[in-house]
């Protein structure tokens, strides 16, 4: 694939020279013409944003429960000093996109090119609030990562209750992003999952991931998933992550 996008700016990269080369020499006057062009047509409206659609921003789907939590978190993120001022606060909200590729700079034109259809698993539901409704932040001085998970009626499992193939999924997403932010790019080695109690459908529950150790290329992660109010453990997890080369997973 990368070797794919790599040839593509390069023929495009030589065809816009060739061009260049040849309106020049062959027409002055058109030159300049078709620069003036280029630039009135880059200053209109692309069919598409630049910009990518930020799942973890509240939508109407959201209960109040989810949206006190959110706010409790996002209100840690900018903080006011004595003298007024603004400043970062201990905690920080993550982004979240329908494809990993967005997070790169460029990302939402190269996902228009690069296997267009694909779509992150978490985010490939269109209907708001019918599968994974979540948000996370990450706290860098404490080294912890929370996430406000609500889960919809696609997602069942035992009749009433959340599956338990979603729940290792967003274990493996919060405890993944967590040791990504930790230790740049990573893959799951290891996710071992304790299920202690159901969760149900359309409630809202708080992943809690905080980092063990480091040891050379693995970062551990344990994790937790409990009721809000920290009452009730539904779940707890352990994760084991190798750091690995950009180039390995473009398949470089």
């Amino acid at each position: 694939m990368a070797r794919s996008l790599v040839r593509i700016f390069r023929v495009c990269q030589s065809l816009g020279s060739l061009t260049s080369i040849k309106t020049q020499h062959a027409h002055p006057a058109a030159c300049v013409a078709f620069r003036t062009s280029f630039r009135t047509m880059a200053a209109l409206p692309w069919p598409f944003s630049s910009q990518p659609r930020d799942f973890s921003l509240p939508n109407s789907s959201w209960s109040s429960e989810m949206m006190q939590l959110y706010e409790q978190y996002n209100s840690q993120c900018e903080v006011e000093t004595e003298s007024g001022e603004k400043q970062r606060g201990p905690w920080r909200r993550l982004p979240s996109y329908n494809r990993s590729l967005k997070y790169a700079k460029g990302g939402v034109y190269l996902s228009k090119i690069i296997q267009s259809k694909a779509r992150l698993f978490t985010r490939n539901i269109k209907t708001a609030g019918a599968a994974f409704e979540y948000v996370m932040f990450v706290n860098k001085e404490e080294q912890r990562c929370v996430c406000v998970f609500q889960a919809g009626h696609l997602l069942e499992g035992p009749p009433g209750h959340v599956h338990g193939g979603a729940i290792a999924t967003m274990i493996d997403s919060v405890t993944g992003t967590h040791a990504t932010y930790l230790s740049g790019p990573v893959m799951t080695a290891n996710l071992n999952i304790n299920y202690r109690s159901p969760i149900p459908l359309g409630s809202t529950v708080l992943l809690e991931s905080s980092l063990d150790k480091k040891e050379g290329r693995k970062t551990f992660i344990s994790c937790k998933v409990t009721s809000t109010d920290g009452s009730k453990l539904h779940t707890e997890s352990t994760a084991l992550f190798l750091s690995v080369n950009v180039s390995h997973l473009l398949g470089v």
